[in-house]
């Protein structure tokens, strides 16, 4: 295994990912979205444990701006 400058901040829904998505842009941090139900599926294994959820990985240098944005999110739900 391969040591990776991502970590993984996130898992849920389409939606408040798209939402985390959107803030972390506006403060210039470009994550990746990983899909695994969608990734399997294209894969030929067919869906995943959690169809539907998606999770945001993002560089650690950038961490700690985009933790504040993902636990202010959390708290409105």
């Amino acid at each position: 295994m391969t040591d990776s400058n991502y970590i993984k901040i996130f898992t849920g829904n389409f939606m408040i990912v798209q939402r985390i998505i959107s803030e972390l842009k506006a403060i210039h941090i470009y994550a990746v979205i990983k899909d695994p139900t969608e990734s399997a599926r294209l894969g030929g294994y067919g869906g995943g444990i959690l169809p539907g959820f998606q999770e945001i990985f993002v560089n650690k240098d950038e961490l700690d701006k985009a933790v504040p944005i993902i636990e202010s999110i959390n708290s409105e739900s």
